[in-house]
């Protein structure tokens, strides 16, 4: 693998990129002493919150501006009561008390009452596992959790740290990710459940062909609309879709159907709810975030962590360490990585020159904070697979951190739907641009992998399109019968296909799709919100849409799932984790025609919105013969049959200036692909 310092462009800045990587480092000795791993080191949940005792309960909570604090609940009449008042341990900034068995119940709801110099206010503890919201008030409390009988686990081992087969693994494991909404999963108008989940969605991902879900909206969060990114409580997996025991179910359950399910892990900032999350939470702005106006991010109208601080790195190290080993878990997408490694959170900064990335305006200690998460996550589970959600192109960000990288796995290319969809909206079929789409798909650092997409749910929220419904708009109403054919239509489904296949093709080593996207889900994705009189309409999924054999999007879902089961071997790593390289063979502009070969495969596009070729001649590497294996016009895929299915091309010299060359001619219908795999 390419190390990031082999990179002549960054040879002046080796100096920056050694010291963020040794200051991670001394920071993890700083905080460990040296006398534990940092994965042990990250294991505050066990401390901090209510846990079961042999004797009874004990209950710890961080609060170094609190002057007094009270557990109040069900088992106080939701009174204060001297018998749950908690007690400053001495010398620390940490309350605590522990109580006989018998005062605190399973299933009892509570909350803190805490008061300041100057101030006093309700708070749920900042480790509370199970958080519940009562349909009257509205408010949030927490709930002590301790079903009679433990969860059984059936497919979810956990995970062996310092297994020596891991790393291997791991490094020939090719994502793809469906990334999907427990809440929006059903098709009726309302909020679905992980058991809903679990029964109706997981089925359809598995036969989809995916091998990985991607969960949004695990962490509490008070508004639904939030899509699950203004987190409260940080340790408690929503109630709005049931029980903690829920979302074991179903993960267990993806589990045992070979799928790997990671998280959105939001440690890019917080609520600014002060009853229900971290805001405030002893009286000042600053104990879990910065003071003052750096502690606010204005675009999302929330709060700021200071990853400065020894306990808040504990707080969302032990993070990372809990969602891993309670519910069993297989990594997870940061969320706003940007965000977090610069002051001004990327906003606005085009990140032309890698100057910007060392000028000052990075927050090394968030850089730091996100190395030191890698080490853990990757120590507790060699297996696990982190993804940064990151814009700016971070040198490091997804390389090793043996080699001064942060450690992810993966890097989003985020570029990548911005790039489809600007070609879908903004510029005609005739001027596509061959060699900058072929581009596009393969730009990414050489030490770095990336999940590549046409789109995730960022492009269809509110204001935005699924790609389909940017291509068909208006048509997709009327015109998706088995038995239509208008051109809106066609030109949507071909375009559809023949983005989705040259994405996957050219993957940097993942591969994401947004529930319900690739049958083409029309519309848009909106919540229940006062604009929209509380609609649950676009917070849902029309699976009846893509069952239905009278309608084409049957046929888009079809191909979805052959291309997945077609390439997902062809295009595996080979030895050590080795990505495949895609060769570009031609890229003709005016034709409008894109060739390339990956391994064994010649995948060859014809944008051309309306001319077809005969005997289209690409010249290939030598190979005996290739061998058609599927296309994006087969009639099953609602396209016209225009190609010869299992046909073999046999290929012949021709001169290529003073060269004798290998060519396959083929005939290439009008915005059509066509996969050839090489017969040995």
């Amino acid at each position: 693998m390419a190390k990031l310092l082999d990179d002549a462009y960054l040879k002046p800045f080796e100096k920056a990129i050694r010291g963020r990587a040794e200051h991670a480092f001394a920071r993890a000795r700083e905080l460990t002493c040296g006398r534990e791993s940092l994965a042990d080191w990250a294991q505050a949940h066990k401390f901090y919150g209510l846990h079961r005792t042999g004797e009874g309960w004990v209950f710890r909570e961080w609060a170094p501006n609190a002057t007094s604090m009270w557990l109040v609940g069900d088992f106080s009449g939701w009174k204060i009561d001297p018998r749950f008042e908690l007690f400053r341990i001495p010398g620390t900034d940490t309350w605590g008390r522990e109580f006989e068995a018998g005062l605190i119940k399973d299933g009892d709801n509570y909350r803190l009452e805490m008061r300041w110099e100057g101030g006093r206010g309700e708070r749920i503890p900042a480790y509370a596992r199970y958080v519940v919201q009562d349909p009257e008030t509205h408010l949030f409390c927490a709930r002590v959790w301790e079903p009679g009988k433990k969860f059984v686990w059936r497919h979810s081992p956990l995970p062996k740290r310092g297994d020596p087969e891991a790393a291997k693994r791991a490094a020939a494991f090719v994502p793809t990710i469906y990334e999907a909404h427990v809440g929006m999963g059903g098709e009726e108008e309302r909020v679905h459940t992980y058991a809903e989940f679990r029964d109706s969605v997981l089925p359809r991902i598995k036969k989809a062909g995916y091998n990985t879900v991607q969960l949004m909206a695990i962490m509490e969060h008070p508004y639904y609309g939030s899509f699950g990114y203004h987190v409260s409580s940080f340790f408690a997996a929503s109630s709005r879709f049931g029980t903690p025991d829920d979302l074991k179910s179903l993960i267990d359950t993806a589990h045992g159907m070979g799928l790997k399910v990671i998280m959105d892990l939001v440690h890019s900032h917080a609520v600014k709810n002060e009853r229900d999350g971290l805001s405030l939470f002893d009286g000042t702005d600053y104990q879990y975030f910065h003071s003052g106006a750096k502690g606010w991010h204005t675009a999302w109208d929330s709060r700021c962590f200071d990853y400065g601080k020894t306990n808040v790195i504990h707080f969302l190290l032990s993070n990372c360490r809990f969602w891993l080993e309670e519910y069993r878990f297989d990594g997870y997408r940061f969320d706003g990585v940007t965000s977090m490694l610069f002051w001004n959170h990327g906003l606005g900064d085009a990140f032309t020159n890698y100057g910007m990335y060392f000028n000052g305006s990075m927050d090394d200690d968030a850089w730091c904070y996100l190395q030191m998460a890698n080490r853990v996550i990757h120590e507790v589970d060699p297996e696990a697979i982190t993804i940064a959600e990151d814009v700016s192109g971070m040198p490091g960000c997804a390389a090793p951190v043996d080699d001064c990288g942060i450690g992810f796995d993966f890097r989003m290319a985020m570029g990548e739907p911005d790039f489809w969809f600007r070609l879908a909206e903004k510029v005609r079929d005739d001027d596509w641009p061959m060699g900058g789409l072929f581009w596009e798909l393969t730009n990414k650092r050489a030490e770095e992998k990336v999940v590549s997409y046409v789109e995730s749910h960022d492009q269809a929220l509110v204001g935005g399109k699924t790609f389909f419904f940017q291509l068909a708009d208006a048509a997709i109403y009327w015109g998706m019968g088995k038995d239509q054919h208008g051109l809106e239509v066609e030109r949507a489904i071909a375009l559809h296909k023949m983005a989705r296949l040259s994405t996957f093709a050219l993957n940097g080593g993942a591969y994401l799709n947004f529930m319900g996207n690739e049958f083409g889900h029309p519309e848009w994705i909106d919540f229940p919100r006062q604009d929209n009189g509380w609609s649950y309409h676009h917070a849902r999924r029309q699976w009846s849409l893509r069952d239905d054999p009278s309608l084409r999007f049957k046929a888009l879902a079809d191909f979805d799932e052959t291309m997945l089961e077609e390439l997902k071997t062809a295009l595996r790593p080979r030895g050590r984790g080795r990505q495949l390289r895609a060769m570009k063979l031609l890229a003709n502009e005016p034709d409008k025609v894109l060739a390339f070969i990956r391994g064994e495969l010649l995948f060859v596009f014809n944008f051309n919105p309306v001319q077809s070729f005969t005997d289209y001649g690409i010249i290939v590497p030598p190979a005996t013969k290739w061998r058609h294996l599927f296309d994006t016009d087969e009639e099953r895929f609602g396209g016209q049959g225009r190609y010869e299915a299992g046909r073999t091309y046999e290929p012949f010299l021709v001169e290529d200036g003073p060269e004798l060359v290998q060519q396959v001619k083929l005939y290439l219908p009008a915005r059509t692909a066509t996969v050839l795999k090489h017969a040995k």
